[in-house]
């Protein structure tokens, strides 16, 4: 299921692209988005794992490195029946983790030193386990696609509208038309970012999940979620982006009130009731 959402997401970035070229470009534009989004999903598929791990300064580690990350995901790993994914350790004091990689064969794990400095070994196992999960689940080339793919997006109608006012007094306008380009350029992040929600929200649940079944203790997962709310509201991660903030255990941007209702994440409250009843035997 998830491969035809990845393949799906690939066509719709392709789909958005070619509308956006030719609304502001003509056939010339189309032209040019298209063979654009073709270079984008090759390079979405076999490059944006390491773009995001590189644009977080995040550095692979080895168990002499960091021996209680390393040999507690190699724990987990086996558990959880799946390959050894790379372990890459995040210079930021923001509480948070990641998974991201194409496939579980070539996967990758990231944690803060600030999710490394808060956490008891149980509390980190819960976490682990839930980027464990996400991989199990193979959400992460699709997380990382739909990153990749809300930040072309943004970038995108920002040149647009750029392009649009400095060539606006060169170019003919008598078939263009000024309210329709305004509503694409504001309409088509807003479309990146719904679909972040769709991907998002629904698979945080499902890793939580997966992630208790996997460490076998529901309970230490939801006090890691407690202690990470709090964290991340006291350290918010500075280089964090919108595009990629549903990548992350834990939404790293602080916001409160309206804010919430756009979270890529869903109600942390929920979250840790859902695993109390885990623990409790309520949910399978």
């Amino acid at each position: 299921m998830n491969m035809v959402k990845t393949v799906g997401l690939m066509v719709l970035l392709m789909g958005l692209l070619m509308l956006i070229g030719q609304w502001f470009g003509g056939e010339q534009g189309l032209f040019m988005a298209f063979a654009f989004s073709l270079l984008m999903n090759f390079g979405m598929y076999w490059f944006s794992d390491k773009l995001v791990l590189m644009s977080y300064g995040a550095k692979e580690v080895t168990e002499q490195e960091a021996p209680r990350l390393y040999n507690m995901v190699r724990k987990l790993a086996v558990q959880a029946q799946l390959p050894m994914p790379r372990v890459y350790i995040i210079p930021s004091r923001n509480p948070n983790a990641f998974a991201t990689g194409r496939n579980p064969q070539h996967a990758a794990v990231a944690a803060t030193e600030g999710i490394l400095n808060m956490l008891s070994d149980d509390e980190l196992e819960g976490v682990m386990a839930h980027e464990l999960a996400h991989i199990k689940h193979r959400d992460i080339l699709i997380a990382t696609i739909v990153a990749a793919m809300a930040g072309a997006i943004t970038f995108l109608t920002r040149m647009a509208m750029w392009a649009s006012i400095f060539a606006g007094g060169q170019r003919d306008r008598n078939n263009s038309n000024a309210i329709g380009e305004l509503l694409l350029l504001i309409l088509a992040p807003i479309a990146a970012m719904l679909i972040q929600f769709a991907v998002s929200r629904s698979r945080e649940f499902a890793a939580d999940a997966g992630g208790a079944r996997i460490c076998g203790r529901p309970l230490s997962l939801a006090n890691a979620l407690r202690k990470l709310h709090a964290g991340v509201e006291r350290y918010p991660m500075e280089q964090a982006g919108t595009a990629t903030a549903h990548l992350f255990i834990v939404n790293p941007l602080r916001g409160g009130g309206v804010l919430k209702l756009f979270s890529t994440h869903p109600p942390m409250e929920e979250r840790i009731a859902r695993l109390e009843q885990i623990a409790m035997g309520g949910i399978s």
